[in-house]
């Protein structure tokens, strides 16, 4: 029987594919981004079958050379990609068969659609997580570059949005940096995951011609190749893994977004940050709205969409190959995008921002952010802390009465209420002495954010 179309698997089937049929199960309109890595992969596979003596080597030439002609038109913009080949792998088949013939309808031996998606997917994410990783190493940058001009600098801490103790600028800005750098190490976690190639598994048990799974798998640098072809052909666990942390990178971009929403308003006015960053309004001329911040905080709800689908995707399907994995790609690239275009833009407003420290100094005494200092104060005059935090209670239950700071009252209200408080206290009180005061290693105060920025600057500079 000859082929009726150009489809692998039609001569199976009677009739023609329906049009609606052909349309609902392409996927060559969104994986075509995977081109390089199927021909990287193909180009691999063919090699093998040469040296296994499957194909020959006047074979495998006219193979790479075919190859290396379809990567030039495509990255040319010149390759007439057809939605009726479904996909990635069938469009290039199709065309390496049109440019050599009977080499190119030798390349599929031994290998499956299924096991070649699931190592284009993982050769795209290795890069991608590369990619992701150099993103998140520039927003470091970028805060800690920023919060090296703040080490001095003072703003309260928010605990349950509430005023809670003060702390260095720099400290707040590199907290960011800190979530980021798990970011950082969950990716090459994920990376390490996926390092086990699948080639060679073929549609779900392998092969009867003598494959060497080995070799193509170093030859595409995978630190090993899969143990169980059942397992290899279905597994997605790794795009789960990278969608999440995906959504974890959005999280943390959300968080710092949400803040700096917050500080650039009106009423904290702890931030500036650039107009090319902002819009304007239609209707209010005096606006100036951080839309970039806002679109990353909005951004982030699509990503987690894609955590669920993916999850949901995976949750029920029998072992081996399912066509619901097709749908896997809508998700890992969609939220990829999202994540490297939010890191992008989040780079670019930290490095044109700036924190107004005169503007926040003029509201440092305005909720006793030093009564946590008094308390502990006490502690060194041996109370202990439950009694010590009581009375600290008490005093600013009546500074708040009458309009005064902790620092305000005098000698004599303060024994009125403690003996153990005497002239030494005035040298805790204040924000700028809480700030120097603190001893705790990672803690909030100025020695402690100097010694996170070295750190960093030590750190960043490696990658």
């Amino acid at each position: 029987m000859s082929n009726k179309t150009s489809r692998s698997w039609e001569n199976r089937l009677s009739g023609h594919p329906d049009r609606r049929m052909m349309e609902f199960t392409e996927s060559l309109s969104l994986d075509r981004r995977l081109y390089k890595y199927d021909i990287q992969g193909s180009m691999a596979h063919a090699r093998m079958l040469s040296r296994q003596g499957i194909i020959t080597a006047s074979d495998l030439e006219s193979i790479e050379t075919g190859l290396f002609e379809i990567v030039r038109q495509i990255e040319s913009g010149r390759f007439p990609f057809d939605r009726t080949q479904e996909d990635i792998h069938m469009a290039i088949e199709k065309a390496l068969i049109a440019r050599v013939g009977e080499p190119g309808e030798k390349l599929h031996t031994g290998r499956s659609r299924n096991d070649q998606v699931a190592t284009d997917l993982r050769l795209w994410m290795r890069d991608q997580i590369g990619s992701l990783q150099s993103k998140i190493t520039a927003l470091q940058k970028a805060l800690a570059d920023l919060a090296g001009r703040h080490i001095q600098d003072i703003m309260p801490a928010y605990t349950h949005m509430q005023r809670a103790q003060p702390i260095s600028i720099a400290a707040h800005v590199l907290g960011f940096t800190e979530a980021l750098e798990r970011d950082y190490l969950r990716l090459g976690h994920c990376r390490q995951m996926l390092d086990c190639s699948p080639l060679g598994s073929g549609a779900i048990a392998g092969s009867t011609l003598p494959i060497d799974r080995d070799q193509t798998s170093r030859e595409l640098g995978f630190a090993a190749f899969s143990r169980n072809s059942i397992d290899a052909v279905g597994d997605r666990d790794f795009a789960a893994e990278f969608i999440f942390d995906c959504a974890m990178i959005a999280m943390h971009l959300s968080r710092l977004a949400e803040d700096w929403i917050i500080y650039c308003s009106t009423e904290f006015g702890f931030i500036c940050i650039d107009d090319a960053f902002c819009t304007s309004s239609s209707m209010m001329p005096q606006k100036r709205n951080p839309d970039a911040l806002e679109l990353i905080r909005g951004k982030t709800a699509s990503v987690y969409g894609s955590l669920m689908a993916i999850l949901t995707l995976l949750k029920a399907l029998p072992s081996g190959y399912n066509r619901d994995l097709q749908e896997d790609k809508v998700h890992v690239f969609s939220c990829s995008d999202t994540v490297e275009a939010c890191l992008d833009i989040a780079a670019a407003v930290v490095s044109h921002t700036r924190f107004l420290p005169e503007r926040i100094a003029q509201g440092l005494d305005q909720g006793f952010l030093d009564a946590t200092a008094l308390a502990e104060y006490l502690v060194g005059k041996g109370l202990p802390f439950r009694k010590a935090h009581g009375i600290v209670g008490s005093l600013v239950a009546a500074c708040e009465r009458d309009g005064k700071r902790l620092i305000d009252l005098t000698q004599d209200q303060f024994k009125a209420t403690c003996d153990a408080i005497d002239k030494d206290v005035y040298k805790v009180l204040g924000p700028q002495n809480v700030a120097k005061a603190y001893c705790t290693d990672g803690a909030g105060g100025t020695r402690q954010a100097a010694k996170q920025i070295a750190l960093w600057t030590r750190r960043l500079s490696k990658r």
